[in-house]
C-alpha cells in the first residue's frame, strides 16, 4: 500500500499556540504511519512556517529554530508543500492536511480557506462552519432559530467602548444582575474571559476582552454542571455523539491557567446528571453541529442546571487534543481508541 503524504499543522498565530503544539504532539503520536508519511509544519506566533522534524522538536521547542521555511501554496495544480532552504526551493506534494491549530488563523476558516484554494482535503469543519463556530456571537444568532435554551447576552463592539463606555455599562447593567461573564466572541481556551461582580470589574473585563477581539459578550452567570458532548462525522457518515463529561474547575470558573496548568483541575466521564438531560445534551449538540454545517469534528459545551435544564454554551471545531482534554476522553469511553479516532477523522479528510 502506497503511503499517502499528510501535513500536519500546528501552533498558530493566536493566543492558543501553546495548546496547538501540546495537542499536536499528542495527535502526531497515534497517526498511524503505515498508511501516512508525515510532514510537520509549525506556525509561530509571529507567523512564520517552519518544518519540524519530529514530536520531540514540538515538545522541546526545538522546531522553532528550524533553517527550513514550509509553506503550502495556494495554487490548486500543485497541491504541495515549498520548503525553503538557503534560498533554495523544494516542492513535496500533499495528499491531505491536519490543521491541529486552535482559535484565530486556524479554526477560524482562514487556513480552511487555503486549504480549498489549493485543492487539499483536510480534516475538520470547512470554511463556514469554522468560521461562525468560532465566532460566539454568530453562533448564538444561529442557535437562536434552533428552539434551544442558551445564555442570554449583550454584544459589545470595541469601538463603542472607546466611545461611550458608560452607555455599554448601563446596557448591560439594565438586562443583568451581577455576576455577569464577559467573554471575547473570537478566541478559545477562555482567553480574555473573565467574571464581573459588580461596575468596576465589568469595566475591567470589558478593556481585557477587547485585547483579544473587536467583538465582546456579556452573558448572563448560569449555575450549573459543566458538560461537554465530542460529536464526530458528516457528510454521508451519520453524525455521533459521545456521551458527556464534566469539568471540575479548580478556579472560579474554567479559565485558561485552570484547564491547562491547574492539576487540581478535573475532568469526568459519563457524570450522574438530573432527568434525561444527557439525551437531551446528545440531541442538541448534533443538533447545532448540522445547523452550523459541521464536518468531521467538535465539541459542544453545554450547562445543565441541578433541575435537569440544559443550556448551550459553545463550539469548538477544533477542540483540544492534549493530554486532559475531553474530546479524546469521551471517544475513548465510547470504546473508540485515540489512533482509531485520529484515523477515522483523517478518513473522512478525503471523503468531504
Amino acid at each position: 500500500m502506497t503511503k499517502k503524504k499528510l501535513a500536519v499543522l500546528f501552533g498558530g498565530q493566536s493566543s492558543e499556540h501553546i495548546v496547538s503544539c501540546m495537542s499536536a504532539a499528542n495527535v502526531i503520536e497515534q497517526i498511524d504511519t503505515d498508511k501516512y508519511d508525515l510532514l510537520l509544519i509549525g506556525i509561530t506566533e509571529e507567523g512564520n512556517w517552519l518544518k519540524a522534524d519530529s514530536i520531540e522538536d514540538i515538545r522541546s521547542e526545538a522546531w522553532r529554530k528550524s533553517r527550513t521555511e514550509a509553506v503550502i501554496s495556494p495554487d490548486a495544480t500543485k497541491q504541495c508543500v515549498i520548503l525553503t532552504e538557503n534560498g533554495k526551493d523544494t516542492r513535496i506534494k500533499i495528499d491531505a492536511a491536519f490543521p491541529v491549530l486552535h482559535g484565530p488563523y486556524g479554526e477560524d476558516g482562514t487556513i480552511q480557506g487555503l486549504f480549498e484554494l489549493a485543492r487539499i482535503p483536510y480534516v475538520g469543519c470547512g470554511v463556514l462552519s469554522s468560521a461562525v463556530s468560532m465566532d460566539k456571537l454568530y453562533t448564538k444568532i444561529i442557535v437562536d432559530d434552533l428552539g434551544i435554551r442558551q445564555a442570554d447576552y449583550v454584544p459589545v463592539m470595541s469601538w463603542k467602548m472607546r466611545k461611550d463606555m458608560q452607555e455599554i455599562i448601563r446596557q448591560v447593567e439594565e438586562k443583568f444582575s451581577y455576576p455577569v461573564f464577559i467573554k471575547p466572541s473570537n478566541a478559545g481556551s477562555s482567553r480574555g474571559v473573565s467574571k464581573a461582580e459588580n461596575r468596576e470589574q465589568l469595566t475591567a473585563g470589558l478593556k481585557e476582552a477587547a485585547h483579544h477581539d473587536r467583538k465582546i459578550l456579556v452573558e448572563e452567570m448560569i449555575y450549573g454542571h459543566e458538560i461537554e458532548c465530542a460529536v464526530l462525522g458528516g457528510g454521508e457518515k451519520p453524525v455521533q455523539s459521545s456521551g458527556v463529561g464534566e469539568i471540575l474547575a479548580a478556579a472560579e470558573f474554567y479559565d485558561f491557567e485552570a484547564k491547562y496548568f491547574n492539576e487540581e483541575s478535573r475532568t469526568q466521564v459519563n457524570p450522574s446528571l438530573p432527568g434525561n438531560s444527557v439525551q437531551e445534551v446528545k440531541k442538541a449538540a448534533e443538533k447545532i453541529f448540522n445547523a452550523v454545517d459541521g464536518y468531521g469534528l467538535a465539541r459542544v459545551d453545554f450547562f445543565v442546571t441541578n433541575e435537569g435544564e440544559v443550556i448551550f454554551n459553545e463550539i469548538n471545531t477544533m477542540p483540544g487534543f492534549t493530554a486532559i482534554s475531553m474530546y479524546p476522553m469521551l471517544w475513548e469511553a465510547a470504546g473508540i481508541s485515540k489512533k482509531d479516532l485520529i484515523d477515522k477523522l483523517i478518513s473522512l479528510a478525503f471523503e468531504r
